[in-house]
């Protein structure tokens, strides 16, 4: 049998599949050696420059073909390629897939190394070991995506060793043959875009579109008419340099300055003083250089604190995103920045772009892969009414896909980085469990767990010193080695991973109802507790108090993902859980006067506030505390010399609702908790000043003592 692809009838197909604008998948079958073979033999006869192959360098089937980590495939992001060989022997990160899928340009293929797909189910994807997922027996995650590419008709499927040279589709080429080019919604983008940046101040505008639609090229376009037009500094920024690089290349195409050479850091000169410039996030923050429009492209990645600096710290703003996300989800990001835009910038406008540029409409790999990692997933719409409400336990993993469709819809909708390998881990780990709340029978929200911890007493040990560190297990395993407390990585803890109610009805306690569900199951499983991880912001903190969970620990430095501190919040169930949980707030409250200054200095005073309120009092106020705050408070005592009882009195009990009922709550909080300098206070308008602020002090000291006698 000849073991060799058919090479005319591939190229043949490239060319159909280019003048048609699609771009295909290839599933080799089988065998590793000998798919490698067979493509060792096809592809120096293709084009495939640029190219990426994500297995071993050794064992790179074309020269050509520049050789990536599985998991870095979101660098590629807002680039285009010809060719993607993914290796899943080596691993199946969904994130990484998805946005290589989205950078092939028409005429791509896609080539993907796995077993038969039979196989797949059981298949030890050595990506698993990343997430804690390589202990399950089956991982539907996977059976499920076979079974959609065994009926995609559209996908090839080729077994080296046994089917060398399959029958290649047939493309119908159209009368014109498909080009790269401007289309009317780019056409409108540019206009728009240009209008923001010549318009009035703080009048931002939001961009969304799918992946391919040639949004970071209009952008390009965009910025090189502004700064012909009379603006001398456009600035962009985004995650990575990588992500502006289309960006670049349009402006200076626009510009007629094309140079193969340039990179996206180099600046783009237009006219006599304009200057397109590229500025990484942090150094644009920190900096803070003058610009009339800032641009940030693939918004949906970047922390919502940090996208609130930059609408606030420029004129011009044009934030940029993918609605259908593999950084992050654009949609989470539109539905949960909309209420910050709302109230900083009410008129703030939206701009979409639908029509692909990089491939034609009828492209059959768009499609697939948005069914294969449900990138399109929606929540079901609401009716009126809503009054029978049923929650019941539910399993993604032998759901429908019109149920899981509608519940990850859910999760993407109220969290901010909701990607597909979220939905693996939700389907393949075998301790989640999951519940579903319906309202008249239409799914409106969804609860996401799972049981962490029960290390055994040594492990434990070894945890807590920070000499082991498992996969998964993220609550007991962060609680044991920042508390110090060895027993909590030897409990069993469930942890809320997600938790989701449809937005149009928020605020009727269905989520609590989710989370008493999770709760007596905890009881009734005999575990220790319930818990959960976030980025901390004041309105989640509320939410899980109101559920009866306790803050327990905040997180010394921010999330990658929120640009939040990690707070961790908890409630006991057994009675060695609740006397953890005991344990954990006063061992906190005990350490919070001391590493507020020197950690959370930062963070928004309303959540420092909220979180002091709820921790316990680990020292009372004696009789020197109140002569020296009297003494304060009538102005005979000096604010350095009260600051330590001012601490002390600022976690007693009912204190903090005094503060946040009065008109000081944030000079009191960033003065007296986070330690603030006065100087820092005047320029951030706490204050005028030192003696003004400490006038402010007084008097709420005074109304301290008047209001709480029992002090």
């Amino acid at each position: 049998m000849n073991n060799r692809p058919d090479l005319s009838g591939w190229l043949n197909l490239q060319g159909n599949l280019r003048a048609a604008g699609h771009r295909r998948l290839v599933v080799l079958e089988g065998d590793r050696d000998a798919s490698l073979a067979w493509l060792g033999s096809l592809l120096p006869e293709l084009s495939i420059k640029p190219g990426v192959w994500t297995g071993p360098a050794d064992d790179i089937p074309a020269s050509s073909l520049t050789a990536i980590k599985p998991v870095d495939g979101r660098r590629w992001l807002g680039q285009e390629l010809a060719c993607v060989v993914w290796d899943g022997w080596n691993g199946n990160p969904p994130d990484s897939f998805a946005a290589l899928s989205g950078t092939l340009s028409a005429g791509g293929l896609f080539f993907w190394l796995m077993p038969e797909l039979g196989q797949w189910r059981s298949f030890a994807d050595p990506d698993y070991r990343r997430t804690g997922l390589d202990g399950a027996a089956e991982h539907p995650f996977a059976a499920r995506l076979a079974g959609i590419v065994a009926d995609d008709t559209g996908v090839i499927r080729v077994n080296p060793a046994v089917n060398p040279q399959p029958d290649l589709p047939a493309v119908v080429s159209p009368p014109v043959a498909f080009q790269v080019g401007t289309t009317e919604d780019q056409n409108a983008l540019v206009e728009d875009v240009v209008r923001t940046g010549q318009g009035r101040r703080r009048r931002p505008l939001v961009v969304t579109a799918d992946r391919g639609r040639g949004k970071s090229a209009a952008l390009g376009m965009a910025a090189a008419r502004l700064l012909s037009e009379g603006r001398q500094r456009v600035v962009v920024t985004a995650p990575e340099p990588a992500a502006v690089k289309t960006l670049f290349h349009h402006a200076r195409l626009a510009a007629g300055q094309a140079c193969a050479t340039a990179t996206a850091s180099d600046a783009v000169a237009v006219g006599d003083q304009g200057q397109l410039q590229y500025w990484p996030l942090d150094r644009l923050l920190a900096e803070r250089p003058e610009a009339e429009v800032v641009m940030v492209d693939e918004a949906a990645a970047i922390p919502a604190d940090l996208l609130k600096q930059m609408l606030l710290g420029w004129p011009r703003v044009i934030f940029s995103t993918t609605v259908h996300g593999y950084e992050g989800s654009g949609r989470g990001f539109a539905i949960r920045f909309r209420s910050v835009l709302d109230t900083e910038t009410p008129h703030w406008r939206n701009a979409s772009l639908t029509a692909p540029i990089r491939w034609a409409a009828s492209d059959p790999l768009e499609p697939l892969t948005r069914q294969m990692f449900l990138l399109d997933a929606q929540a079901p719409p609401l009716e009126a009414g809503g009054s029978g409400v049923v929650v019941e336990r539910w399993n993604p993993a032998t759901a429908t896909d019109e149920e899981l469709n509608e519940a990850f819809g859910l999760l993407v909708d109220a969290h901010y980085r909701t990607s597909p390998g979220d939905l693996r881990q939700w389907m393949d780990d075998p301790a989640a469990v999951s519940w579903r709340l319906t309202c008249d029978g239409v799914l409106t929200g969804i609860l996401w767990a799972t049981v962490e911890g029960g290390l055994d007493p040594e492990l434990a040990a070894q945890v807590m010193l920070g000499k082991r560190r498992l996969r998964g297990h993220l609550l007991p395993q962060s609680l044991a080695t920042h508390s110090g407390f060895a027993e909590a990585a030897g409990q069993y803890l469930l942890r809320v991973v997600r938790v989701a109610v449809n937005g149009d009805i928020r605020h009727r306690g269905l989520g609590q109802k989710l989370v008493n569900a999770a709760q007596e199951h905890a009881r009734s499983q005999g575990l220790d507790g319930i818990g959960t991880s976030f980025g901390g912001n004041a309105g989640l903190v509320t939410f899980w108090q109101r559920c009866g969970l306790e803050p327990v620990r905040l997180g010394l430095k921010r999330e990658a993902s929120s640009g939040e501190y990690p707070l961790q919040m908890l409630r006991g169930v057994s009675e060695r859980g609740k006397a953890l949980t005991r344990h954990l707030r006063s061992r906190l409250a005990e350490h919070w006067l001391t590493l507020v200054p020197l950690k959370w200095a930062e963070v928004e005073p309303g959540l420092i506030l909220q979180l002091t309120g709820s921790l316990p009092a680990v020292s009372s106020i004696g009789s020197d505390d109140l002569r020296d705050l009297n003494s304060f408070a009538e102005g005979y005592r000096g604010y350095d010399l009260t600051l330590p009882v001012l601490k002390k009195l600022a976690i007693q009990a009912g204190v903090v609702d005094l503060v946040t009922a009065s008109s000081q709550a944030s000079l009191w909080t960033r003065a007296v908790i986070q330690g603030w300098p006065w100087s820092r206070l005047q320029r951030a308008g706490d204050c005028r000043g030192r003696e003004p602020g400490e006038s402010a002090l007084r008097l709420l000291a005074g109304d301290f003592l008047q209001n709480r006698p029992d002090l």
